[in-house]
């Protein structure tokens, strides 16, 4: 049955990030208006459409590797090393709420003012994480909810989603920039730089500098007592890397994710199973957000360009190099010994991700507003523009859920319950 969960309320890699592009872009209009306003200048030119077109298409692979994934296994997530399509669509959206922060806060006449709303969204993006990843909800095989407090998923995707959305538009708020010069783009914001190298010097000391003891842990499906052998420093495996210690010292191994992907893994479906496969994991942990947030600065840089250049060229050029020099060191780095693992966020996969993003933005940018195709990509806009309402209704199952509710004499005989056990079960 794990197998399937997908469908229902299932973690899912795009969950939050529509979050994301929900909880500010939602309000890009407002801000921007606003700034006008106490600057009094003149209100910019409506947005990118390629940037609407770009976000409904995570939310469509979101929405295929959810309900597809269960099917298809080769599109969802990766069981640990590797990448396969579920394990890009959270990274697009972190990117395309890093550039959307570079419109939002172009200029910002009151930075407390501005910090303040910040805080307020991403604290209203974790709690909505909670609310809907946390445990309450029960999916579509279930017409119950509620949780108990002691066992409540602390984060989560919306969770990191929020973290990311913080670290980076405090970035755009309060760090210093440069006059800015066409020549030699990343001198502009050398802050910003320095923030993310600082952050992934962070991420790899505690990922590779942390011991990791031998840990315990009882069973929530069986209550047996059940003991992993680690003893080791640098580890990368799914027992005894130092992101699952970190959150278990911290949030309580009782408040992680109970049912890692890595479960998909073939020592995992033996005879013989490791203890570790009976062992949560939160693989939107504490340690991964760091690199999660990286994400979303690297998205913020090309929303500068997009901000500070006009010619659709130059936009392309530095777009480009940005991307495709991400991509060159994220491939390097994988094939020196430093896997491409969404779980841990690793460095490598941070670096390809991000670049496969800046690519696939830039494709959409010459399809949409250099060449003005819109009307090939009318739908994927009009799904960008309305990601909250799906990511709250199709990705969080709500609308699924409430049609389930409508049945024929027995709870069990529900259109959703008769697609589950003879389409998706075959």
């Amino acid at each position: 049955m794990a197998d399937f969960e997908p469908l229902l309320l299932r973690r899912r890699d795009a969950d939050a990030a529509v979050a994301v592009a929900v909880a500010d872009l939602g309000e890009d209009k407002q801000d921007v208006v606003e700034a006008a306003k106490d600057n009094k200048i003149t209100p910019p030119r409506p947005r990118v459409a390629s940037l609407d077109v770009f976000r409904g298409l995570s939310v469509f692979l979101m929405m295929l590797v959810d309900y597809a994934g269960s099917i298809f296994p080769i599109i969802a997530h990766s069981p640990w090393n590797g990448l396969h399509l579920a394990d890009f669509v959270m990274p697009f959206f972190l990117f395309v709420a890093g550039v959307s922060l570079a419109i939002v806060y172009k200029k910002v006449p009151d930075r407390i003012r501005a910090s303040w709303k910040v805080v307020l969204r991403a604290l209203k993006l974790f709690f909505l994480g909670i609310l809907l990843q946390g445990g309450y909800l029960h999916g579509v095989t279930s017409m119950t909810y509620g949780v108990d407090i002691e066992r409540l998923r602390i984060l989560g995707i919306l969770q990191r989603i929020a973290i990311g959305y913080l670290v980076a538009a405090l970035c755009e708020i309060w760090l210093p920039r440069r006059r800015w010069r066409k020549e030699g783009f990343p001198g502009n914001y050398l802050c910003h730089w320095f923030i993310v190298l600082s952050l992934v010097a962070v991420y790899v000391g505690l990922l590779h500098g942390l011991y990791v003891p031998d840990w315990k842990f009882i069973s929530a499906n069986n209550g047996g007592i059940y003991e992993v052998k680690c003893s080791v420093r640098g580890d990368l495996q799914p027992g005894c890397n130092s992101a699952g210690m970190i959150d278990r010292y911290i949030l309580g191994i009782q408040h992680l994710y109970n049912k890692p992907v890595y479960r998909n893994l073939k020592e995992c479906n033996t005879n013989s199973v490791p203890s570790w496969c009976l062992a949560p994991f939160e693989p939107e942990g504490i340690l991964s957000s760091i690199t999660a947030a990286v994400s979303c600065i690297l998205g913020l840089q090309s929303g500068h360009i997009l901000v500070h250049f006009q010619d659709h060229k130059e936009r392309l050029y530095n777009w480009s190099l940005l991307s495709f020099s991400f991509l060159a060191l994220g491939l390097l780095l994988s094939l020196i010994g430093i896997p491409l693992n969404k779980s841990l966020y690793t460095i490598s996969y941070l670096l390809v991700t991000s670049a496969t993003a800046g690519i696939t933005f830039c494709l959409l940018y010459v399809l949409v507003d250099v060449c003005g195709w819109r009307r090939l990509t009318c739908v994927l806009e009009w799904m960008g523009k309305h990601s909250l309402s799906i990511f709250i209704l199709v990705t969080s199952n709500i609308a699924v859920i409430m049609i389930q509710g409508f049945y024929w004499r027995a709870p069990e005989n529900n259109i959703v319950h008769w697609i589950i056990t003879h389409v998706a079960h075959k």
